[in-house]
């Protein structure tokens, strides 16, 4: 089965698929994004995504591609006509196809939007999580609206670069004060000694993960404590467990961290946890 993308109100074969060379996502990174994971064929948190999706659009003053409705019409069709049972659909909206300037176009441009979708395996995935991922750290570079779900992602294209090449799944950034924000394209978690799991807050610093705030729904309903605080990289060095999450990866258990063994350098069982019953708090529709 060949991909199907949509572009601007068409279905097309994925190799077909394209954007105008003056589209402001080309030209200036001038758009949004969301990832949705899909599950047995359904769409997992899509309420909260499309949530956060108007919130970024109304933060950069990007006009809505089209009703909500619609869009949730679109991104089934994108995922049935790609026969994804577990994977994801991305969406991307910019603001749209106008002559190259940096200030905005002209008022009635129509945003752009496109979809597409893609299978994973799901086996190979749990593979992973039972052995856990290796993470290194690289300063924070990024502007300060991380909170905004940006399609501007050069840093983190080089910070994942760089952990790729250092043998590991994921870089987390480390502000000037020594803390931990968030990985490329994760939400970075510890557990201490203590057994408290720690995230840093979302206000500021770090954008909030869909997944990031099912995890916390499900840790509380397993009589965990979470604090929303930061925590430096000696502290996670020194932690129980670490771990990342993301609609690419859910609960991902983190054992090596900039080369050293985190805990006794296996998934731990707060983390495996997170991950098995990730799925039962989800809304998936």
């Amino acid at each position: 089965m060949s991909r199907i993308a949509y572009v601007n109100g068409r279905y097309l074969p994925h190799h077909d698929a394209s954007v105008h060379v003056e589209d402001r996502g080309y030209q200036f990174a001038d758009g949004v994004y969301e990832v949705c994971e899909v599950w047995n064929g359904h769409l997992v948190d899509e309420r909260r995504h499309l949530d956060r999706l108007e919130r970024s659009l109304r933060e950069l003053r990007i006009a809505e591609p089209m009703g909500r409705a619609a869009l949730s019409l679109v991104l089934r069709e994108v995922v049935r006509r790609n026969g994804v049972r577990d994977g994801l659909v991305y969406l991307q909206v910019t603001r749209g196809v106008a002559r190259r300037d940096h200030v905005f176009p002209p008022l009635g441009t129509a945003p752009s939007l496109v979809v597409t979708a893609r299978r994973a395996d799901r086996a190979a995935q749990e593979k992973v999580a039972q052995q856990g991922v290796a993470v290194i750290t690289v300063p924070e570079n990024r502007w300060p609206r991380v909170d905004i779900k940006s399609i501007s992602l050069l840093p983190n294209v080089l910070a994942k670069q760089q952990a790729k090449e250092a043998g590991a799944r994921e870089a987390w950034f480390v502000d000037a004060q020594g803390f931990v924000t968030e990985g490329g394209s994760t939400n970075a978690w510890i557990v201490t000694r203590a057994g408290r799991i720690v995230t840093r807050p979302a206000e500021l610093g770090i954008l909030r993960g869909i997944t990031r705030t099912v995890v916390m729904e499900v840790a509380r309903a397993l009589g965990l404590e979470v604090e929303e605080r930061p925590f430096t990289v000696a502290e996670a060095a020194a932690a129980q467990e670490a771990f990342i999450t993301a609609a690419t990866t859910v609960v991902m258990p983190v054992v090596v961290l900039d080369g050293r063994p985190v805990g006794d350098g296996k998934p731990g069982p707060v983390a495996v946890a997170l991950r098995l019953k990730f799925h039962d708090f989800a809304e998936i529709a």
